[in-house]
């Protein structure tokens, strides 16, 4: 199985490009290195996140951001087979920013199974 947004070509460029995953620590080391995590930005010792950093490799994360719009939509066209985080996200924010969301947690799960060496499994509803 395999993870939503996420097709051959995708997958693809980004085992190509990261070669051995456990060269990050861990699931968000490796979307930060794509640059889909929050600038931090604290302030009087709150934390504030803004825009995303677009620090990393500019063609993965691309691809990544331009594949959850399709998640997007079966979720809206198919609302009961969406998992609970994806409803949630969906309801709750603009669609860009949740994309970008889905993108890190795609991101996340990728790292995921490149480190276990497992197939995707999909979040129970």
């Amino acid at each position: 199985m395999q993870v939503p947004g996420v097709g051959p070509i995708t997958a693809s460029a980004i085992v190509a490009t990261i070669g051995d995953a456990k060269q990050f620590r861990t699931g968000r080391d490796l979307a930060a290195w794509l640059g889909l995590t929050p600038l931090n930005k604290p302030s009087f010792g709150k934390e504030r996140f803004g825009h995303i950093t677009k620090k990393g490799n500019h063609y993965i994360r691309k691809l990544l951001i331009f594949g959850m719009p399709s998640r997007a939509l079966m979720a809206k066209r198919n609302p009961e087979k969406v998992d609970p985080w994806t409803a949630k996200i969906l309801a709750g924010k603009p669609v860009r920013l949740a994309t970008v969301a889905m993108a890190n947690k795609a991101a996340r799960a990728i790292w995921v199974m490149l480190t276990r060496l497992e197939n995707y499994r999909q979040p129970i509803a």
